[in-house]
């Protein structure tokens, strides 16, 4: 069975503590998300799963036959196409050029991008055209394992929708395991499967929230009631610093 498995991390910036004891595991088909207040961590954590930062203490087994990184920013290559971007990942696995660019087309057109963009570069398109490429070129090679970095937190509300009804619709048909970091409560409330609650100075775990009911079945009502439990929970006021003063 493909996982990924956390034990015992602990990591130094200098001689600043940034995580200490983080340990979790994730197994196939589940969705995993980090929460926690800015500068706790969280992105130095994705970035040890993700094999983009080296280990220094306790151990990342990840088991997964393949990965992909959405970031926050879309990071596309100037000079190239929309499809061109997109088809990045398949060319760079041996895919022969007219099928890698097939199957970009075809993946752009699910995130909602028009023919009429396939030829456009970066500098043409809008934030939010270049975060969908971003997100075409992080699944256009099909990975088993996605991490994203809070990739939808400089979007609209309607974009920000758009895009997590297509992740949705790809965890309910059990194409992807995903574990991603976020600030919003309300986006893992509506994506996750458990909720892990990372605390600052270093970062460590303090609570783990789980939610049984389909990602699909989950509305507005049942994020907006299952945030407002949330909130009233002792870890989340204090670790968000959401006490009154």
């Amino acid at each position: 069975m493909e996982r990924l498995e956390v034990k015992g991390l602990n990591h130094h910036f200098g001689f600043t503590q940034i995580l200490e004891n983080i340990n979790f595991s994730l197994e196939k088909g589940e969705v995993l998300s980090i929460v926690g207040p800015s500068g706790g961590g969280k992105t130095t954590l994705l970035r040890l799963c993700a094999d983009l930062l080296d280990v220094q203490e306790g151990s990342v087994t990840n088991t997964f036959e393949s990965s992909a990184f959405a970031f926050q920013d879309a990071r596309l290559l100037p000079w190239k196409t929309v499809v061109d971007n997109i088809a990045l990942g398949l060319l760079a696995k041996g895919v022969k050029r007219t099928i890698a660019i097939s199957e970009a087309k075809k993946i752009a057109l699910r995130f909602g991008l028009e023919e009429e963009d396939f030829e456009k570069f970066p500098k043409d398109l809008s934030g939010g055209m270049r975060q969908r490429v971003s997100f075409a070129r992080a699944l256009v090679t099909k990975p088993a394992l996605l991490f994203l970095d809070e990739p939808f937190s400089a979007l609209d509300i309607g974009l920000k929708k758009e895009l997590q009804s297509v992740l949705i619709e790809m965890i309910a048909n059990k194409e992807i395991t995903v574990l991603f970091i976020t600030h919003d409560l309300m986006e893992a409330i509506r994506l996750s499967d458990e909720i892990l609650l990372l605390k600052a100075d270093p970062g460590h775990i303090v609570k783990k929230f789980a939610f049984e009911r389909a990602q699909q079945e989950r509305d507005d009502a049942y994020v907006y009631n299952e945030s407002a439990k949330i909130l009233q929970d002792s870890e989340i006021i204090s670790t968000f610093e959401l006490e009154l003063k």
